[in-house]
């Protein structure tokens, strides 16, 4: 979360406190100022955090779950991560419809997981992380040097 969304989030409570405790008691003051604060932190706390993880389970199979959507390794046919100066062209024009996108606006870095499974309508994953080479390291080890190279050689 950008740090101007935090000043913006302080300010909107302290204005809206300042509007409630207009010629009121102190207790005017204290109790939206706290209430307020703890809405504005929770509201952005709440919209900053998605949730990554990489789980394998008993067969050998990695699960990427972001949000409530799982994804196995094995349907991935090729993986790659975006750098900062591609992230723009992969959320423009081209961007399938019916792609699976997860993306934040100060996150830069993404990563593209390219599906391969007759059964699902979804051509790739499209997903904002801080650290992309994370990501595909603990969920694809053995694509790993090629979904990274072209990350590398932006950075």
């Amino acid at each position: 979360m950008p740090a101007y969304w935090w000043v913006l989030a302080a300010l909107l409570a302290a204005l809206t406190t300042a509007q409630l405790a207009n010629n009121r008691n102190i207790w005017w003051l204290i109790v939206p100022a706290i209430v307020l604060s703890a809405v504005a932190v929770w509201v952005l706390t709440t919209w900053s955090s998605t949730v990554l993880t990489v789980e394998e389970d008993p067969d050998g199979t990695r699960w990427l779950t972001v949000r409530s959507a799982s994804l196995p390794s094995d349907v991935v046919s090729r993986s790659l991560a975006v750098p900062a100066t591609a992230k723009r062209n992969a959320m423009g024009r081209q961007l399938d419809p019916a792609a699976f996108v997860v993306s934040h606006g100060w996150v830069h870095e993404m990563v593209m997981l390219v599906l391969d499974d007759p059964e699902d309508p979804t051509p790739y994953w499209l997903i904002s992380t801080r650290n992309p080479e994370a990501v595909l390291t603990a969920f694809l080890p053995e694509q790993t040097d090629t979904s990274l190279a072209h990350y590398r050689s932006e950075s």
